[in-house]
Formats: C-alpha cells, structure tokens, sequence
C-alpha cells in the first residue's frame, strides 16, 4: 500500500515581543547615509566569522541554507543563550542609518545595542528584516547583532546590510552602487502573474542580484534579467520597479516603472474536482464504471506515473503508458462521462520530478502523458526526501509545471504534499515560496492531512492543517481568504491510516461539509481501492479497515462540489 511522509512537528513557545529603545535625542537634525554597506564580512563569504563575534561560541559559517553567494551565518541557540553575534563598527554622529538582512529561523532579531530592533517569527524561509536608527550627537561606533530566542532553535543569518557613510575605521569597502537597470517592460500577464524583462546594470566589482518592486514593496529577487510575479490579484493595476545589487549590498537607483493592469479572474481558479484515487497497479482494482454508477463520482485520480527509464513515463514505471490496464480504465470513466487526473510521484519508486534531469526533460516526460490522454489536468503528488525534501527538485517541478501549462492553454496544474496538524511544514512551505517565486501559477495546492503522528482528532486536525495551509497562501500570494481557499486541496486516508488514524465516514461528510463552505478547489482521498469495509482488517489495500458501506467513501466525496 501506499506510505506517506511521517511528519514531525514542532511547538512554539509563547514569546513576548521586545520594547525597542531610542537613542538619545540630538540637538541638531539627523543627516541621512548614503547607500553603502560598511559592515566587513555581511554575507560571511570570507568562510570565517570575523570580524563577527559570537556568545558561547555558538555561531559558525554554514554552506547551507544560504540566502545569496555560497555561505551564511548559522547561530546554535541553546536553552541558556541566543546566540548572539556581533560586529562593532566606526559611524557618524547625528547619522541616519538603515540596518537589513536576510534570516531564517523562529524568532530572529536583528538590531543595535541600546537602540532599535526588529524581529521575525517565520521559521521557514529567509526573510528581510529592516530597521533604521539615529546615533547619537557624540557618537562614533556603533555595535550591530543578529540573534535567536533562547530554545527555539538554529537561526540563519546572511547579507547583513548597514547602510551608510564611515567613521573613519569602519569596514567600507564597495561603496559603489550599480547603475540603474533600464529598459523595463512587461512581456506578458495573465489574472494572478506578470512577466518583467529589463536590461543588465554595471557595477565596478559585479551586480548579484536585482530586487523586484511592487509599488514600494520588494516582491522578488532574482540573478537574471527577467522575472514572473506571482500571487496577484484580477483587474488590478500594478506598478512595477527593478533595483540592482551588488555583493556588498549596495543598491541602484529604481528603472523605469512600468504599470500593468492583470487579466479578469474569478477570484480564484473556477476548477472544482472531486477526484478520490485510483490504483490499477494494487489493492484489488475495482471496475470504475461500476463505482461511478454507484456513486455518482465524475473524477478519479489515477496513480502513480513514474519513471521507467531515461525520463520515459509508465504507469508504475512498469505498465505501458497506453494499451494496458490504466487506458482501459481511462477508457471506461470517459465513456461513463467522467474524466482522470494522472498523479505523477507518490511516496516511492523512480520518480520523473528527481531523475529527469532538468526542468526541461521534465516538462517532455509530463507532455507526452498529456499528449496520450488529452488532459485537462495533472497532478504532481511530492513527497519523500528525494523529491519533497530537496529544494532543487521542488523547483525542477514546478519549472516543468510552468513550462506545460504555458504550453497547453487550459490545463489545470494540482502539488499535492504532506502537512502537519497546523499546516505546511519547512518544505511545504519552500514549495509555496518556491511557486510564488518562480512564477508557476499553480492552480491548486493540496495536502494530505493524515500520518500527522498524532492526529486523534481528524476533523479538527484537517480543518487546522487547512486553515494553516489558507495562511501561508494568503501571505506568499498577497490573496484574500476566498482565493486562497479556491487555490486549495484536501487529500485525506479513508478508515485507518498508516498511523491507526480513523477517519469514518461521518468524519469524511464533516470535512466533505467544511470543504463545501469553504468553496476550496478539490477533495480526493486514498483510495478508492480500499473503499470496502474489512472491520478489524488492518491497515491494507483492498478495504479500509473499519465498518462501512462499499463505496461509501466515493459517494461521500461525490457531494463535493466547491
């Protein structure tokens, strides 16, 4: 039978924020820096600490995760100490300065000494803090810090900015910003995206990076001279700008700005699927015509296409692509007026997403299975260490996603993935940030709410795991809560999961009802091979383990309908 991710989760303390102290005032009116990084070492790719200084020797330079360039700061916080590391710098009296950097971690605070701070709570992914300060009217050194919160765990740190002038000992080094890009443009758009190229900035060392702005707010960095812009709302306008950046931080003046207005919407995908799954390759198939007339199920979701081979697709990596018992299958749920959804990938076996060997092979390994069966949609179920847990194979895929829905108008592109009881974990919510930042336009993103470790509750832990899944949407796409909802999915384990989880079918119609309510996209469940009841049998492949009515679970889901 089909395993599933076992997920651990992890509980945060309660913390309070902090009180951010002010400088003492100045008689005379603060001057402003200029735009240069005078901290030494700020994205620590000299590969050692210094100037940096670390309590308890607790911070070390790390390969990985890296915001930019090749290292970062990594700083061990323990139950006793924060881990503090510091970095004394020579500033200007009566001096406005910008303080910024990129961290990672559950509650990272980035400031200076009995002055200002700022901190973030995002435990998943980089995020820029910023905070400015004024020194004082005598003041000439200031002392910088980034540090966790005591038992919280490892934080990350990396391009630590401050902006402005010298005092004179300071670590300035580049000071020289790049020019502006020019020749901004839009080259395409749709209702949620837009398309931006721009030509190249000079800089005297090298530019590493251009930061996308919406209005004033940065939405996207990128190495290259174009970029898609994800999460946007229908029938908007927005106002586009690009800024150069070199290695010492240092940032251009803004392009030109291009205004855009998005395509009409829905607000949302207007795709509604019932789609539970089907397994020819296990648990006793059951014949789907028979189970669409006994249900009224339009959909199925037909696993699992893998690799066979040098990127060639197969049913179970084995079974033919077509001529064999998955076409027939496909053969008789169209006849019966129904429709299939392939799920490329599972939880084992030779995956298309991690041996095809680009994005590019990926996208001809998906295109000849929606070639074969004409589709209207595919689904991509990412999971274990080889697919899930490796970003670069979380990006492959939804590269090659982009690729095939720009090349087949229409198609409808489903990630399904594993959660926690209270919504993505660190590499759910990569693959989200991953999708915003390509520009991938994903239509739904499903989780499978089961093998918690821990779910008693099923209902209240699906709903919890999908209102943290509604959050993390709302907040990478910028959307309201209706079209976050209709960009989501729920795949749940009929009867007993691997973990002795019981969803019964009273729980099913209770999410089935919430998922109604809430107007999200899809609803499947694995599968409707084991949608039979076998009271005391277990966890197997055939039947669900619990009493029920023979395909009760399929007509449950039947009354999905978004």
């Amino acid at each position: 039978m089909r395993q599933t991710l076992r997920r651990s989760r992890h509980r945060l303390l309660a913390l309070l924020g902090t009180a951010a102290l002010a400088f003492g005032g100045a008689l005379a009116l603060p001057g402003t820096a200029e735009a240069a990084n005078i901290l030494t070492n700020p994205g620590f790719e000299s590969g050692g600490l210094s100037p940096w200084t670390c309590t308890g020797n607790l911070g070390s330079v790390v390969s990985s995760p890296v915001h930019s360039g090749s290292k970062a700061l990594q700083g061990a916080v323990t139950s006793s100490d924060d881990a503090q590391c510091s970095q004394t710098v020579a500033v200007q009296p009566n001096t406005t300065y910008t303080l910024g950097g990129w961290v990672r971690g559950s509650y990272v605070y980035l400031g200076v000494d009995g002055g200002a701070s700022t901190w973030t709570t995002s435990p998943s992914a980089y995020s820029q803090l910023s905070v400015s300060f004024t020194t004082g009217a005598s003041q000439t050194s200031a002392t910088i810090y980034v540090h966790g919160w005591y038992a919280q765990g490892t934080y990350y740190a990396d391009d630590i900015s401050l902006d402005g002038p010298g005092g004179g000992g300071g670590g300035g080094g580049d000071t020289q910003a790049p020019t502006a890009p020019s020749g901004l443009t839009s080259t395409g758009k749709s209702s949620t995206s837009v398309s931006l190229k721009w030509n190249a900035s000079s800089d005297n060392v090298g530019v590493t990076a251009y930061d996308v702005y919406s209005g004033s707010n940065q939405v996207l960095s990128v190495s290259g001279t174009s970029a898609t812009v994800g999460g946007l709302s229908p029938s908007t306008a927005y106002t586009f700008t690009v800024k150069a950046r070199d290695a010492a931080g240092n940032r251009s003046a803004a392009s030109n700005a291009v205004s855009v207005t998005t395509d009409a919407g829905s607000g949302g995908t207007g795709f509604k699927q019932a789609a539970p799954y089907l397994y020819e390759g296990w648990g006793d198939p059951p014949n789907p015509s028979t189970v669409m007339s006994a249900t009224g199920i339009k959909w199925f979701t037909m696993a699992f296409v893998l690799d066979s081979g040098g990127c060639t697709p197969a049913w179970d990596g084995s079974r033919p692509l077509t001529g064999g018992a998955d076409q027939s299958a496909v053969n008789q749920i169209r006849s019966a007026g129904g429709d299939i959804v392939p799920s490329f990938g599972g939880w084992q076996g030779s995956k298309l997403g991690a041996n095809c060997s680009s994005a590019a092979a990926l996208a001809g390994a998906l295109q000849k299975v929606i070639d074969a069966y004409s589709l209207k949609a595919i689904d991509m179920d990412i999971e274990n260490t080889d697919e899930f847990e490796n970003e670069a194979v979380q990006a492959k895929i939804l590269t090659a996603l982009k690729t095939v829905k720009a090349n087949n108008p229409g198609l409808r592109t489903i990630v399904t993935f594993g959660t926690s009881t209270t919504g993505p974990t660190y590499y759910g919510n990569r693959l989200i940030e991953q999708a915003q930042s390509l520009g991938a336009n994903i239509d739904v993103f499903t989780i499978m709410p089961f093998d918690f470790g821990g779910g008693s509750d099923m209902y209240g832990s699906t709903v919890n795991a999908a209102e943290g899944l509604k959050a993390k949407l709302k907040s990478t796409f910028g959307w309201d809560d209706a079209t976050a909802y209709a960009h989501m999915g729920l795949s749940g384990m009929n009867g007993l999961s691997d973990q002795q989880e019981n969803t019964t079918p009273a729980i099913w119609t209770q999410i089935r009802d919430w998922a109604n309510s809430h107007h999200i996209a899809r609803l499947a469940y694995w599968a409707v091979n084991r949608d039979r009841a076998c009271p005391g049998g277990g966890v197997v492949s055939n039947c669900s383990g619990i009493s029920q009515n023979t395909w009760q679970f399929t007509s449950i889901t039947a009354g999905f309908t978004g």
